[in-house]
């Protein structure tokens, strides 16, 4: 036996339960991993609720999670490249990360690289995938100003340092509490709130803002319009009305989902190149307090339960 998180109907946060559950057993193709860390992301959230059920309805009773990174158990027939052991990064499609063990293909995991914490594995996939494809669809570059919404969530602070990378100017909205970090990142910070539009001009030196990023929702994707930024260098992660409404992208996690992907990000944490932010850690029966505090929307970085 082993424990995981399981819900039964949408709801709030209580409806989240840890329960005994077989042992998952490893198919062919497919690897066991003891789970040493697996963070959580506002979409679980968002799904647990009902509130995305048009786009990704649960089936009950439900597991929850994506995010993973942990140590081999066991490996199914068929698979090359892993052993008992071997400490891994990896995802699921099959929202069943919350827990102690979880079967995950064998093309879905990468060896985690030194220099990579738990904690960072296993916050790397949703987030960073996400930023990942949101960076490359609205094509930041050399010479651009990018504007990041929610730049010191658990997408943005991730989006924040890969379109520095692309030699980018970046501009990241945020609580005036995140402003150092942002700072500290190569970002000018400016906060949110009435005004924004006046407070981009400004940070923007009067000139044109090329590429928007929302990692919020909100009214940014009409605040980017505003701002004169075309709809095809706009990307929202969270305001899917807009996309049928404006015509702006909506590439995420799902434009990204490879562990081609998730190694690269990986070696870049390795270099230091790249900092993933860990806000906080629960154990798995603190999966409600965890949730709890991410529906603050006020964290930097990421959440993560460390079963």
């Amino acid at each position: 036996m082993s424990r995981a998180v399981r819900f039964q109907q949408y709801g709030g946060i209580e409806v989240l339960q840890v329960v005994e559950v077989d042992r998952p057993v490893p198919g062919a193709g497919q690897v066991l991993v003891r789970v040493e860390a697996a963070s959580i992301n506002p979409g679980e959230a968002m799904i647990r609720t009902g509130a995305l059920h048009d786009r990704w309805p649960a089936t009950f009773p439900s597991g929850e999670g994506s995010d993973l990174a942990g140590v081999v158990a066991e490996v199914g027939a068929g698979v090359d490249g892993f052993a008992g052991g071997d400490e891994v990064i990896g995802f699921t499609h099959n929202r069943a990360s919350h827990a102690e063990f979880v079967v995950v293909e064998a093309a879905d995991l990468i060896h985690r690289p030194a220099g990579v914490s738990w904690e960072q594995a296993g916050s790397l996939f949703v987030s960073g995938t996400t930023a990942y494809a949101a960076v490359r669809a609205v094509a930041a570059g050399p010479g651009d100003t990018v504007v990041i919404s929610g730049a010191a969530g658990g997408v943005g602070s991730i989006a924040v340092q890969l379109a520095r990378d692309t030699g980018a100017t970046v501009i990241g909205l945020a609580s005036e509490a995140n402003h150092q970090w942002l700072a500290d990142h190569g970002a000018i910070p400016v906060a949110y709130g009435e005004g924004v539009a006046d407070r981009i001009r400004a940070a923007a030196g009067g000139g044109k803002v090329d590429a928007f990023i929302d990692a919020f929702g909100a009214d940014y994707v009409e605040i980017a319009l505003e701002l004169g930024v075309a709809p095809e260098r706009i990307d929202t992660i969270i305001n899917f009305e807009a996309v049928e409404k404006y015509g702006v992208k909506a590439e995420g996690n799902m434009a990204a989902a490879s562990a081609a992907v998730l190694a690269e990000l990986a070696a870049l944490i390795s270099a230091g190149r790249l900092e993933i932010p860990i806000a906080g850690t629960y154990s798995l029966d603190e999966v409600r307090d965890a949730f709890r505090e991410l529906e603050k929307r006020h964290t930097r970085g990421k959440i993560v339960l460390r079963p």
